[in-house]
């Protein structure tokens, strides 16, 4: 074997310095190219204003666009749908996150929770009515499951579903229900005789509404809403044929639950680059903050927990890709890349000192948005005692 001096090779790029693109195919270089290209254009430049004003003026104009660059439920195979990897549907949730948190909830909720639950439960009516419109954008879609006074144990939920001849009657609440003030379509679970089943529920629908929840500091960019259902009527052809139990929407959480383990490095990535390029520019004592030992080791603290969080992620998209994915493996990414993507987020803002706190600059819009994504989809707890049931056999939810 011929030796090659590697101080001979050319000096790693500050932006990748482990390489990591080495590890994607052409294809995944492209769809993420296309993807950050898109971003750029409709909504890097509006992003901070959008977050500042707390929604999104033009939101089913920017869903089109969505539609259009093939996001929506890309990972699903037919009705209209993209048929992407997880890889690159992964890579994808990177760059849409890196943009902001509230994009990447609006095309995780719509393609992994609202579309997957109709691809994988519904029946074939439904899949028709629903999938080609919501993958192109022309629908919106939300997923109802998350309840007032129920978060981490959703068995519990109130909402309840009764037959009345052919006809199904909802009644319940949900809350922090991600796109529901603007949705066409919601998926709800809800109770009934014969245990948790989900309904297809038109949101025009008489006794349904989704009133805006205001006042939030963070994912302002994406609109929040709770679900009001009192006595609303459904035929028979509204419930999920397929789902029986919670097996349906904890299904449907997975998917989500994945989007996650990529999109939550976008945000870290951003909050890197932004402390890396202030730390070259701003001078204190007479040279740049990134010249001085303890801005470095910030910034290479930072970096080696975004390169381990990636490679995490690329290695559950593999498996996930060849059939092998585990909720339990989801629940590792879920845990870990949140958890050190927020803390790259809080690192970066003091490099920025009081900088940091302005949107002139991404990072504190970033850290807010990851406080809600820290507890979406499963709480830090949650996914800690699925890890813990997982290494020791036991149970210790209760």
């Amino acid at each position: 074997m011929s030796h090659i001096d590697p101080m001979s090779l050319p000096a790693p790029d500050p932006a990748d310095p482990a390489a990591l693109d080495e590890l994607l195919t052409d294809d995944e270089i492209q769809i993420r190219a296309a993807v950050r290209q898109t971003l750029d254009a409709v909504a890097e430049p509006y992003i901070a204003e959008w977050f500042e004003q707390g929604g999104i003026p033009n939101i089913r104009e920017l869903t089109r666009e969505l539609g259009s660059l093939g996001v929506l439920g890309m990972h699903l195979d037919g009705y209209g749908c993209a048929g992407m990897t997880a890889t690159q549907y992964g890579l994808a949730c990177l760059e849409i996150e890196a943009t902001d948190s509230g994009l990447r909830s609006l095309v995780s909720v719509q393609g992994s929770l609202a579309m997957f639950a109709i691809w994988r439960w519904g029946s074939e009516e439904q899949k028709q009515e629903w999938l080609p419109r919501m993958a192109a954008g022309e629908a919106i879609g939300c997923f109802g499951l998350t309840e007032p006074d129920v978060g981490s144990d959703p068995a519990a939920m109130k909402t309840r579903a009764r037959r009345d001849g052919d006809d199904w009657v909802i009644d319940g609440r949900k809350m922090w229900i991600s796109n529901a003030p603007f949705a066409d379509v919601a998926i709800v679970w809800a109770g009934t005789e014969e245990g948790v089943r989900g309904f297809v529920v038109p949101t025009d629908s008489p006794g349904f509404s989704a009133p805006e929840i205001k006042h939030k500091l963070s994912l302002r960019a994406s609109a929040t809403g709770e679900l009001v259902l009192d006595g609303v009527r459904l035929p028979a052809s509204a419930m999920l044929p397929e789902a029986r139990g919670m097996k349906g929407p904890l299904s449907c959480l997975n998917e989500a639950r994945y989007g996650i383990v990529w999109g939550s490095l976008g945000a870290a990535r951003s909050s890197l680059e932004a402390a890396r390029s202030y730390a070259r520019e701003r001078e204190q004592f007479g040279r740049p903050i990134g010249a001085f030992q303890l801005t470095q080791q910030k910034l290479a603290d930072m970096s080696l927990e975004f390169i381990k969080g990636y490679l995490l992620a690329l290695h559950l998209g593999r498996r996930k890709d060849a059939g092998l994915l585990r909720p339990e493996q989801v629940s590792i990414g879920k845990l870990n890349n949140v958890r050190e993507a927020l803390e790259i987020c809080r690192t970066a803002r003091t490099i920025l000192g009081a900088n940091g706190i302005s949107l002139e600059y991404p990072v504190i819009r970033h850290m807010n948005n990851l406080e809600s994504v820290l507890t979406y989809e499963g709480t830090v707890e949650m996914h800690t005692l699925i890890l813990g049931q997982l290494l020791t056999g036991e149970a210790a939810f209760r």
